[in-house]
């Protein structure tokens, strides 16, 4: 497994990749394709990094790019209406400068919290296969071996976020509970390992439409959970 000297060499990295001929094939005909509002646009249609400071206490993991979010402004969650959820969240309780996201370049900043996903290009109909989850779970493992040192909690939006979770804070040392900790919205665990500093994985659900628009996620349902785990964090 690559090396990597600091978050930025990572993250530049990530952008590089072209592993998953499947998701390299899909985001690439978005870009060219575009939807018809933003066909004035150039699209960034390649793997999107992580944003955030690199001595985060607070790391959040989603799911994969949006096809015309962030495969199109080339920042995670931004340009979507998922993204509008989270990040108005994230303004609501302190972590972020500003409660929209709408380009890389509109002047967002995190205060002590990273986000990013266990797979970074847009999947078709947003479902990775598990092979391309696999194949994408290194930089993963390499953004938390950069983030170590400092973070405290680890949010998941969603199910494949938290199983991501879990198995990359697994092959780092933390002792993983048998049976695996369930998903579901609200709910923690705490983990140690020999060595390693105690953490505490969230779980919250996704910030999809299709959670958003029913009312199983509610703005004060997600608030309440990122308090928690940026209280836990210090922040």
């Amino acid at each position: 497994m690559t090396r990597f000297r600091d978050l930025a060499a990572l993250d530049a990295a990530v952008t590089q990749c072209r592993a998953c001929p499947r998701l390299v094939e899909w985001r690439e005909r978005v870009a060219r394709e575009k939807r018809r509002a933003f066909a004035d646009e150039t699209y960034w249609g390649r793997p999107v990094p992580g944003i955030g400071p690199a001595d985060a206490a607070f790391l959040i993991i989603g799911l994969a790019p949006a096809a015309h979010g962030a495969n199109r402004t080339g920042r995670m969650f931004t340009g979507d209406r998922s993204g509008d959820v989270l990040f108005a969240a994230l303004h609501a309780v302190g972590l972020a400068n500003q409660p929209t996201s709408v380009s890389a370049d509109d002047g967002l900043t995190l205060r002590g919290t990273r986000i990013t996903a266990p797979v970074h290009c847009a999947p078709p109909a947003n479902k990775p296969t598990p092979a391309e989850r696999d194949e994408c779970s290194h930089w993963l493992h390499s953004e938390l071996t950069l983030l170590a040192p400092t973070v405290r909690s680890v949010m998941s939006l969603g199910a494949f976020g938290w199983r991501a979770a879990l198995t990359v804070l697994g092959e780092h040392g933390y002792a993983i509970p048998v049976p695996r900790p369930v998903f579901g919205h609200g709910v923690s665990v705490d983990l140690a390992g020999d060595g390693l500093p105690p953490l505490r994985l969230f779980g919250s659900y996704h910030v999809s439409q299709q959670n958003t628009f029913t009312g199983r996620l509610t703005p004060a349902m997600l608030e309440a959970v990122l308090r928690e785990a940026a209280d836990y964090a210090g922040l």
